[in-house]
């Protein structure tokens, strides 16, 4: 008996919940959709930096130590080592906007502080270019990582990540 109930319940039930859930839809659309405009999961397949996924907020600010995901601009030479474009990296903000980037032989310092050594030849034996030097232009950051054989701002062929190839700040998430 109990169970005739339910079954009778749930069949009157059926329909305005179907109703419910096709009105709620686009109200739950709404946001869902404006958050993914303005965040994504990235996978790293460079060993330049340690983790392999990224939380990207296009949004957050941006500060030193921050790590930020951009495009760099296209060259034989990325597209050489990495395919065809467009190409995004994911590097460490090592100097903002004002700072002083200069090289001493092969070190590259920002505010005299040494930050990266350059190399001369990438891992395929192709000519680097030694990155720009002088103040960081407003709008404008450094970028970098550890590994020693990082594509960065220490070579011309990247230079400083501005804010029209910048697609966010992120965060390790793996």
């Amino acid at each position: 008996m109990m169970t005739q109930r339910f079954a009778a319940l749930a069949r009157a039930l059926k329909r305005p919940l179907i109703l419910t859930g096709l009105v709620a839809l686009p109200f739950a659309w709404a946001p869902l959709a404006a958050f993914g405009e303005s965040h994504a999961f990235l996978i790293n397949t460079s060993p330049s930096l340690p983790n392999w996924a990224f939380w990207l907020d296009k949004a957050a600010p941006i500060g030193a130590g921050s790590l930020i995901f951009f495009e760099p601009p296209a060259s034989p030479l990325l597209e050489r080592h990495f395919g065809k474009g467009p190409h995004m990296f994911g590097k460490r903000v090592l100097g903002l906007p004002g700072d002083r980037v200069s090289h001493q032989g092969a070190d590259v310092l920002i505010n005299g502080r040494k930050v990266a050594v350059r190399l001369s030849r990438t891992r395929l034996g192709l000519a680097l270019t030694p990155g720009p030097e002088g103040e960081i232009p407003r709008g404008c950051y450094y970028v970098g990582s550890d590994h020693p054989r990082g594509f960065d701002s220490r070579y011309a062929e990247v230079g400083f990540a501005c804010r029209g190839q910048i697609l966010g700040s992120g965060r390790a998430i793996l």
